[in-house]
């Protein structure tokens, strides 16, 4: 029993001692958080554009579509689909049963003319000797002048017949479409033959309103196909909207674009907004609470939060419309610290 009551004793001896030696042992000192090291930004002014995908097809920038004007049977065709012409070259020769008929008033006319100038000269020959009155005289003036302007009524005539009959290439470059063939009849509503104007090429593209609005001549069309990427600039833009698509009609002419198939699809990057000379900040310096944009400002080492009114954005840079100003120094790096009034430092 003396036995147990000592081991008892040995036991609370040591606790307590342990128990002082913690009381007495003196604390370690606390150490303070470092104070978050932050990188800044003042708003960039700068320009923000966005491309908007879309597909074109390609076409001759200039290209000619052929139909008789006169109606008649094809007595020739000179040329076929894949041949190059020159400008004037011969497409086919029409018989449109008028050229005889125009020929033979020229030749009419031009007798009758000569015959007036013939009697007008007998006629002043009289006159100046005194051996015809006037009247005489003035009529032969008359029917030479009459005569005249009937063989130019008739020569144009002719001339027309022989371009009617005549069917030649107003453009040069590469026949498209040569739909013809000898003894066929035509009428003034078939096509005879599509010409694309050799080497440019340009491509026709639709666009919603918004963006033909925003469009203007001159601007700037990525095209890409099979990998390679050509520069195109905007020629023409629709003021109408097309009933079928919706869509305004777009074309655009291409640089360097001869190995491009005519009636083949692209695709292109057109501009779907632009902001010049703005106000700009890094895209991950902007944050966003329901919905509402805000930032971390800088100002002698203390933080500040300021919404702000932001723009269009791309992955790098988003516009800033109000909110900052150009001289405050945005923070561009995320901490958990950041909140208003708290304390951070400046990179170097």
């Amino acid at each position: 029993m003396k036995k147990s009551v000592i081991v008892a004793g040995v036991v609370v001896v040591a606790l307590a001692s342990l128990a002082a030696t913690r009381i007495l042992k003196p604390k370690a000192p606390e150490t303070e958080a470092p104070i978050p090291v932050v990188e800044t930004q003042t708003p960039q002014t700068g320009t923000i554009e966005l491309y908007r995908d879309l597909v074109g097809k390609v076409e001759p920038s200039d290209v000619v579509y052929i139909y008789p004007k006169m109606p008649g049977e094809v007595l020739e065709v000179f040329v076929k689909a894949g041949d190059m012409v020159q400008e004037g070259q011969a497409i086919c020769t029409i018989d449109t049963r008028q050229v005889e008929n125009a020929r033979l008033n020229l030749q009419a006319a031009e007798m009758g003319r000569n015959d007036a100038q013939r009697n007008l000269q007998r006629q002043k020959a009289l006159f100046a000797a005194g051996d015809i009155a006037s009247a005489a005289y003035e009529q032969a003036q008359t029917q030479a002048k009459n005569a005249q302007i009937q063989y130019e009524t008739a020569r144009i005539n002719y001339d027309n017949q022989m371009e009617y009959s005549n069917i030649t290439a107003s453009i040069a470059g590469k026949v498209e479409i040569c739909d013809i063939e000898v003894h066929d009849n035509v009428a003034a509503q078939n096509l005879i033959c599509v010409i694309s104007g050799e080497g440019s090429k340009a491509v026709s593209f639709s666009v919603p309103e918004k963006i033909a609005n925003q469009m203007q001549a001159g601007d700037d069309v990525r095209i890409e196909k099979n990998g390679s990427e050509y520069h195109g600039t905007v020629t023409e833009i629709s003021s109408m909207i097309d009933a079928a698509t919706g869509l305004f009609k777009v074309k655009a002419s291409v640089e360097q674009g001869d190995t491009l198939s005519t009636g083949s699809s692209v695709k292109l990057s057109v501009t779907s907004d632009k902001q010049e000379n703005v106000m700009t900040l890094p895209v991950d310096a902007v944050y966003y609470s329901g919905g509402d944009a805000y930032v971390y400002t800088y100002d002698n080492g203390t933080v500040h939060h300021v919404p702000v009114e932001v723009g269009i954005y791309d992955s790098e840079r988003i516009q800033l419309i109000s909110g900052i100003s150009p001289e405050n120094e945005v923070i561009t790096t995320w901490s958990s610290e950041l909140f208003e009034g708290s304390v951070v430092q400046k990179a170097e």
